[in-house]
Parts: structure tokens; C-alpha cells; sequence
């Protein structure tokens, strides 16, 4: 699946790389934070030690940023992108439209929504562009 990244996403994406020597794969960008896919295997580089390296992205951006481990596997991306809260399972079903469904801990479904439902609405776009998937839903 194709993704077409606009002029700002692929500036932040740039910076990003430049800041933490990670490679990024995709750029959501919301009024008051960005959402950053990294490459596989490059979390914990592109955080650094006590989130040094992040927050000097940070710093430069002069936004909240919140990172997603890009996975190949879309059950894995979906959880990656559901982080810190805990994921049981995720089961891909495919009918009229393509439905990824959750399984969080019950104490994190909070977590896995986000303030304002941020964190779930990143998830389901991220979901949609990396995998067609048409929606992500809590169980």
C-alpha cells in the first residue's frame, strides 16, 4: 500500500531523522502533536536514554510527540500503535469492511483511547494507511 506523505509530514519526518538518526516511515500531524511511525527496531534509539533524544525532537518541533514501531504484521502494528496500553490480541476481520478488533486490559482502555480519544484515532488512521484497514474497535 502506497503512502503519500504532504510538504509538513515529510519536513517533520526529515527533522526527525536528522534529531534521532532513526528512520521514520509515516507523519501524522494534529494541531497540537505530532504521531511519528519509526522504523523497525529503532523505538528505542529514536526515545534514547531517559527520552533525551525524543524530547530534543521535541524541543524542536515545540510539540508532544508519540511514537509508533512500524510492524509488517498488521495485529502487531495495531498494538504497536495502541502503546503503553497492555494488548491481549488483535483479530483482523474482513467483511464489508476491514475491522481490527482489541482486546485491552480493562484498567487501560483509558490508555488505549487516549485524551479526547487521541490515541485510538491515530491508531485507526495509521491502521488505514499502512494496512487498509477501515477501523480499530475495543473489545
Amino acid at each position: 500500500m502506497g503512502l503519500t506523505l504532504d510538504d509538513e509530514a515529510r519536513r517533520y519526518l526529515s527533522l526527525f531523522e536528522d534529531v534521532t538518526g532513526v528512520a521514520g516511515r509515516d507523519c501524522l500531524v494534529a494541531d497540537d502533536r505530532l504521531v511519528i511511525v519509526v522504523a523497525r527496531g529503532g523505538i528505542a534509539e529514536a526515545i534514547g536514554p531517559g527520552g533525551e533524544t525524543v524530547g530534543r525532537f521535541e524541543d524542536r518541533v515545540g510539540r508532544p510527540v508519540r511514537l509508533v514501531e512500524y510492524a509488517d504484521d498488521p495485529e502487531a502494528f495495531v498494538a504497536n500503535a495502541l502503546e503503553p496500553a497492555a494488548v491481549y490480541d488483535v483479530t483482523i476481520s474482513e467483511g464489508d469492511d476491514t475491522v481490527a478488533s482489541v482486546e485491552v486490559a480493562e484498567g487501560d482502555r483509558g490508555v488505549a483511547i487516549g485524551s479526547e480519544g487521541q490515541t485510538i484515532e491515530a491508531a485507526r488512521q495509521l491502521a488505514a494507511r499502512h494496512f487498509g484497514i477501515d477501523d480499530v474497535q475495543l473489545t
